[in-house]
């Protein structure tokens, strides 16, 4: 079961016991569609709940914690999303910049379209900033 999302261990310990998720949601004082919503990793039990859930599922919390969750599953790969999307918002900003300078050595590019090619650099280096602000992430 270590493999399985919380939502997926919560349905498959439910279905074991027999129950329907309208069972286990008047034994947890909740609602049907919260059960759902918990099966389906869209939301997650109040952790002052979780004890009771166990005891009503029948494992210990510990048991009942030991499945992934699906945002824990996701992280590492958005993570990595958004390391890329900074990468290449830097490897923009410096092709303009290198792109200007070597057109302009070359006498191959207007001023004003230096100044747009320059802008479009600055804008992905602001951009990547305004991802760094207040250690938040995209």
């Amino acid at each position: 079961m270590a493999q399985m999302s919380f939502g997926s261990t919560i349905a498959t310990l439910r279905k074991q016991r027999g129950m329907t998720q309208a069972a286990l949601a008047e034994k947890m004082g909740v609602t049907d569609k919260a059960v759902s919503k918990w099966e389906r990793d869209v939301s997650f039990p109040d952790v002052a709940a979780l004890p009771r859930l166990a005891e009503t599922l029948e494992v210990s919390v510990d048991e009942l914690l030991q499945a992934k969750t699906a945002a824990r599953e996701r992280e590492p790969q958005l993570a990595k999303a958004a390391a890329m999307a900074d990468l290449v918002l830097k490897a923009v900003a410096l092709a303009m910049g290198v792109g200007v300078v070597a057109l302009t050595i070359l006498d191959e590019v207007e001023p004003l379209v230096a100044l747009r090619l320059l802008g479009v650099g600055v804008a992905c280096l602001a951009l990547s900033a305004l991802a760094h602000t207040d250690g938040e992430k995209w």
